[in-house]
């Protein structure tokens, strides 16, 4: 057995406007819709769910008080400097806060990150 992710859970603080922003602003499409829980398609068929932040706490056993930076971040590989510039684009006319607009990186690639509603950090990136 080898290690792998299906889906990736997000503990927001309200999660219809965590939906509006990934649905409507980003093009996820939606899986499951359950009160207190959403589950979409990202791309391809990575998973993204959402899910009330206390009760993602509670469910694993950790308090519901953690605050600043998470240690982590989602990435999303797009195959153009174009392609970076309208996800970011994108992201921003449906909410998120631009932390680091798309620049020249010093790995040769272009990159540049943005904020979620709730303050989850997202990268875009190209090799090209």
């Amino acid at each position: 057995m080898s290690l792998q992710v299906s889906v990736v859970m997000l503990g927001v603080q309200d999660l219809d406007r965590a939906k509006r922003f990934y649905v409507e602003g980003m093009g996820a499409k939606t899986d499951q819709d359950h009160p207190g829980f959403v589950r979409m398609v990202l791309g391809d068929g990575a998973g993204l769910a959402l899910y009330q932040w206390a009760a993602v706490a509670k469910d694993v056993g950790v308090s519901a008080d953690g605050s600043g930076f998470r240690g982590f971040s989602l990435h999303y590989t797009a195959d153009t400097r174009d392609e970076v510039d309208t996800v970011l684009q994108a992201a921003e006319a449906a909410g998120a806060t631009i932390l680091k607009p798309a620049t020249a990186a010093e790995w040769g690639g272009y990159s540049g990150t943005f904020s979620d509603p709730d303050g989850f950090l997202w990268k875009v990136a190209t090799n090209s």
